[in-house]
C-alpha cells in the first residue's frame, strides 16, 4: 500500500519503497525516473565490525546513481549507508530498470545533461530542491561507472549543491585512452549524424555477468531483463554523448566538493575468460581512471581496493569490506555534519 504521497513498495522488498518521477514525453512515449528509498528497521541495521556507533555519515542524505546497462539492486549498499547514519536513496534513470517502459530504447540518451531533469526531480523529492531552505541536510552523491560520470558533470555545473562525491569506478575516460578517444570521436560523430540509432557491434562477451550473477560465479540476484547478460545495445548517438563527457573531464572540471574514488587495484581486459576477472576490473583501465579522477577538483582521494571488480560493491566480501572501510575513514575527515 502507498503511504499517501506516491511512495509504493519496491521490488527489493521490506525496507524499500519507490516513487515514480514523471519527466514528460519524448518520441518513444512517456518518460519517467524512479527514486528508491531505504527505510530500515532499526533493529536490523547493517554494521561492519569496525564501524563507529556514531555513524560517519550521520545527518546526511545519499543519492546513488547506477551505471550503464544497470539499475539499483544492492540492499547491502543501502544498509551500509543507513548504518552510517545517512538517509539512502537510489535513482533508476530514465529508460533503465524500474523506469524502462515498453517500446523504449534501453539507456538511450544523446546528451548526458538531459539527466539533469532526472536528478532534479529526485533531489526535489528528497528535500534537496533548488530552494536552499529545503536542503538543510548535506548531500552526498554516489555514482557507479556512467553514473559517476553523469554526477561529476552535474556537480560541476551546479557548484555548492553537493557536499561530497563518492565514485565507484567512474567511467571518466574511454578504454582506449585519450588518444584513442580523440581518434575515434570524429568517426562516431559521423555515424551519429548518419544513423544515430544504428546498433553498434556488441563487445560484451558476458564475462562481467559471470562475475556478478549468483547462478554463475558471482553472489548477486537481480532482474536479467533490466541488467542483460551482454548489456544493452549501444548506438552512435549515445556513444557521442559519452565521449563528450570524457572530453569535458579530461579538460578539467571542479565538482565543488571533496571526492573519494574507489577503484580496483588492477584491470583484466581481454577476450578470453580468466579467473583473475573475479578480482579485477574487466571493464575499465583503472590506471587511466585514477589519473582522470584528479581532474575533478582540488580535493580528490583515490582508494585502490585489492580484489575489487568493476562495481566495487559487488565484489567478494573481503574487497567490499575494504571499500566500506575506506568510505568510513574518508567520511571521518570529509563528511559534512548537519
Amino acid at each position: 500500500m502507498s503511504d499517501g504521497d506516491g511512495w509504493q513498495p519496491d521490488v527489493l522488498g521490506e525496507g524499500f519503497e519507490q516513487l515514480t518521477l514523471p519527466l514528460g514525453a519524448d518520441e518513444e512515449g512517456d518518460v519517467v525516473a524512479t527514486l528508491v528509498r531505504h527505510r530500515p528497521n532499526a533493529a536490523s541495521r547493517f554494521r561492519w565490525p569496525w564501524q563507529s556507533e556514531r555513524g560517519a555519515a550521520s545527518g546526511t542524505d545519499v543519492l546513488y546513481v547506477h551505471g550503464w546497462s544497470d539499475y539499483f539492486f544492492n540492499p547491502e549498499l543501502a544498509e551500509f549507508w543507513s548504518g552510517a547514519g545517512a538517509r539512502f536513496f537510489a535513482l533508476d534513470l530514465r529508460k533503465y530498470g524500474r523506469s524502462l517502459r515498453p517500446g523504449q530504447t534501453p539507456g538511450f540518451i544523446t546528451d548526458l545533461a538531459a539527466y539533469d531533469d532526472d536528478l532534479e526531480a529526485a533531489l526535489a523529492a528528497m528535500g534537496h530542491g533548488t530552494d536552499a531552505a529545503a536542503s538543510a541536510r548535506p548531500l552526498i552523491l554516489l555514482g557507479h561507472s556512467t553514473g559517476g560520470l553523469t554526477l561529476s558533470l552535474w556537480a560541476a555545473r551546479r557548484p555548492g549543491r553537493a557536499a561530497a562525491l563518492v565514485l565507484n569506478s567512474p567511467w571518466l575516460e574511454f578504454q582506449l585512452s585519450r588518444a584513442g578517444r580523440e581518434a575515434i570521436t570524429p568517426m562516431i560523430a559521423w555515424g551519429a549524424r548518419l544513423n544515430p540509432m544504428g546498433p553498434m557491434p556488441n563487445v560484451d562477451l558476458g564475462f562481467y555477468t559471470r562475475t556478478v550473477a549468483k547462478e554463475l560465479d558471482g553472489e548477486w540476484e537481480y532482474d536479467h531483463a533490466w541488467r542483460p547478460d551482454r548489456g544493452f545495445t549501444t548506438h552512435p548517438a549515445w556513444l557521442t554523448a559519452i565521449l563528450a563527457g570524457h572530453a569535458t573531464v579530461a579538460a578539467g572540471i571542479d565538482v565543488g566538493a571533496p571526492v573519494l574514488t574507489l577503484l580496483s587495484a588492477r584491470s583484466t581486459i581481454q577476450a578470453k575468460w580468466d579467473e583473475a576477472m573475479l578480482t579485477t576490473d574487466i571493464v575499465l583501465v583503472v590506471d587511466d581512471i585514477a589519473d582522470r579522477t584528479l581532474r575533478l577538483g582540488p580535493e580528490v582521494t583515490v582508494a585502490r581496493i585489492d580484489g575489487a571488480m568493476h562495481d566495487v560493491f559487488l565484489s567478494r566480501e573481503p574487497a567490499r569490506a575494504s571499500a566500506y572501510a575506506s568510505i568510513t575513514h574518508w567520511l571521518e575527515g570529509y563528511a559534512p555534519r548537519r
